[in-house]
């Protein structure tokens, strides 16, 4: 087996995802058409949108700022993105976010943005770092529920809804965080059986 520098070891995944999110965001309106969370087009059978809905984006804004995103949690938890790991706990994210707006928030009809599936691998990425045996796994945890929870009763900041020019969907941070630790849960009772 090749065995790659830490640098591209563990980034390589998430320059895969910002590069996809470059690429779409080059071909808007028509990634955003084709791509986007859609409840009616799901219903029509178009299910790649439960993934490719997190790729694309509203605006540059609303790119720069979920980019930003990946950076810091790629700052945060790079040692646990070994490639394809990375890519696995994203598009589970990415589904996690989407399964659970199709069920749990039918009045959401379109989404667009990384912000869920971060959110996910976020939470994924401190209960690695619980596993590992670092608090600050904890205290970023407790921090995410924190946040989501705020949210989920006072709603999003209105600032950075004009900014990408759409709501800020927070139900879709809720269900990204949420199956982000399922994920976790599930690799780790996989591992344990093993």
């Amino acid at each position: 087996m090749i065995s790659l520098p830490f640098s591209l070891k563990y980034s390589a995944g998430p320059l895969i995802i910002a590069l996809c999110a470059v690429i779409a965001f080059f071909f808007e309106p028509l990634s955003g058409n084709y791509l986007a969370y859609d409840r009616y087009a799901i219903q029509g059978l178009e299910t790649w949108r439960v993934v490719t809905g997190n790729v694309v984006h509203t605006n540059g804004y609303h790119l720069l700022l979920n980019l930003a995103g990946l950076l810091l949690l790629w700052a945060l938890h790079g040692d646990h993105y070994r490639i394809g790991m990375f890519l696995k706990v994203f598009v589970w994210c990415c589904i996690g976010t989407s399964a659970g707006l199709y069920f749990f928030a039918p009045d959401l009809i379109w989404y667009a943005g990384l912000s869920g599936a971060l959110h996910g691998i976020f939470s994924w990425g401190a209960c690695m770092d619980i596993k590992e045996k670092m608090k600050s796994g904890w205290l970023l945890l407790i921090g995410l529920a924190i946040k989501v929870g705020y949210e989920q009763v006072d709603g999003s900041s209105q600032q950075v809804a004009n900014l990408i020019d759409a709501k800020v969907a927070v139900d879709a941070h809720l269900f990204g965080a949420l199956s982000g630790i399922i994920i976790f849960l599930l690799m780790y009772a996989t591992a344990k059986r093993s």
